[in-house]
């Protein structure tokens, strides 16, 4: 079977800082993968060169067996780390656009968790909090009928009452036998959901485990992630 997600000596540099070097790894469709990493670990280009964001990248990284491209991006809801709709917009606004954008955009569904997320429909996004914004563009990619669901850091800006809210939203909205690479700082609140575990740092994979094989003796992902990143343990 074809890895949903398969990368082949994958290189990155800023300039003379070398950010991605040479990695490889794979995974296969259905799981929700956590991707951990200290800051500057390269989460955030490993996964804009998935979506197709950055191209000047040396080796492979291939979704479903293909090169980033319009193919890809019918495959894939992203969610990135700062917040990109137009400040001018309303909830209502960003529901039409991403209907009229996405084929496979539930625009019912979209409408039943504004409620759920208690978002006014109609309040222009410039006067919303940070985690009334990325609530709705949570909302807004898990409405989304894809294979793939990648999500850089969506709990950054919400208050830890929501956490849990909104990773049970992630848990009940994504299709069965989908896919979910979630990057994150606060590993302990998310770790529940993870089947694997891919950690960066250096420029390389440190870690590609299943969260089962990771658990024996009692230990936690965070536990590993604390061992394997003792020279850049960070929490922002």
């Amino acid at each position: 079977m074809t890895p949903l997600i398969e990368v082949r000596n994958l290189s990155k540099s800023y300039g003379s800082h070398l950010v991605l070097d040479k990695i490889s790894f794979g995974f296969e469709e259905g799981q929700i993968i956590g991707l951990l990493g200290p800051n500057g670990s390269g989460k955030t280009s490993l996964i804009k060169i998935l979506v197709g964001l950055i191209n000047d990248y040396s080796g492979d990284a291939l979704i479903d067996g293909r090169r980033p491209g319009p193919y890809t991006k019918s495959l894939v809801a992203y969610l990135p780390e700062r917040t990109y709709l137009p400040e001018w917009m309303r909830p209502v606004d960003a529901i039409g656009f991403f209907a009229d954008f996405y084929a496979d955009f539930d625009k019912r569904k979209a409408y039943q968790m504004l409620n759920g997320f208690e978002l006014p429909q109609k309040q222009i996004i410039k006067s919303m909090s940070k985690g009334m914004q990325e609530k709705l563009q949570l909302l807004l990619v898990m409405c989304r009928n894809a294979r793939l669901y990648i999500l850089d850091e969506p709990l950054g800006g919400v208050d830890p009452a929501a956490r849990a809210f909104i990773l049970d939203t992630i848990m009940k909205n994504h299709p069965t036998g989908s896919t979910v690479l979630l990057s994150t700082h606060l590993i302990n609140d998310v770790e529940r959901i993870f089947d694997s575990v891919l950690m960066i740092g250096r420029g390389q994979v440190l870690v590609k485990s299943a969260v089962t094989e990771l658990r024996h003796g009692g230990r936690t992902v965070e536990d590993v992630f604390k061992e394997v990143f003792q020279y850049a343990w960070q929490v922002n």
